[in-house]
């Protein structure tokens, strides 16, 4: 791997996690799973099989449709620079009102199909997950020129993230019972999306 490759890889990959970080049902669900130890293995399969589909969709269809609309780049910058925008205030005021906290209480198990279920609904029926991926990461990928080491590093990013969140929960289950522990973590979701829109813009 060159290094042109590697740096977008790279670049992908840090974007990829930026964006996936950010506090939602789907990674709270995947965390919730982590914590009863239920079904882990597929809920984070499922997640990070979905979001690479929808990266190398972001990717391929950006691509091809920038091509032949030279301004849809520009439009495409701006509109995710204002949807990280909103969506780093949003965190920072969640981060200001607190009282966040994870419900860790087990209950009875439930079955492998239910769970499937509700991962898939939380993943593809999130229009955010549309944004993040088709609009903005394929957005981004029009400035490089390794469009499939792009892909996989973002692709890489959310697999790992998943795998960290779903099989880590245990590790963070002490801490997470705490509100302040989610206040931290929105205040520093916020200034990562603010600071990606200042990049896009700039």
């Amino acid at each position: 791997m060159d290094q042109t490759t590697l740096s977008t890889f790279a670049a992908a990959f840090g974007l990829g996690l930026s964006l996936i970080v950010a506090i939602g049902a789907q990674n709270t669900f995947v965390l919730r799973q982590g914590l009863r130890r239920e079904h882990v293995a597929a809920v984070v399969l499922t997640c990070a099989i979905s979001d690479a589909l929808l990266i190398v969709a972001g990717v391929a269809g950006f691509g091809t449709l920038a091509e032949r609309l030279p301004a849809l780049g520009t439009v495409m910058r701006y509109g995710g620079a204002a949807f990280l925008l909103v969506y780093g205030l949003m965190a920072l005021r969640s981060a200001w009102r607190g009282g966040q906290s994870l419900d860790q209480t087990g209950g009875t198990a439930t079955p492998l199909r239910r769970t499937l279920a509700i991962c898939l609904l939380l993943t593809w029926g999130n229009p955010h997950v549309y944004l993040d991926t088709l609009a903005l990461m394929g957005a981004v990928s029009a400035q490089y020129a390794h469009k499939t080491a792009f892909a996989l590093g973002g692709a890489t990013a959310s697999a790992a993230f998943f795998t960290a969140l779903g099989y880590g929960a245990r590790l963070l289950a002490p801490v997470f019972a705490r509100p302040g522990a989610w206040r931290v973590l929105d205040l520093a979701v916020g200034a990562v999306m603010i600071a990606l829109a200042a990049t896009l813009v700039t």
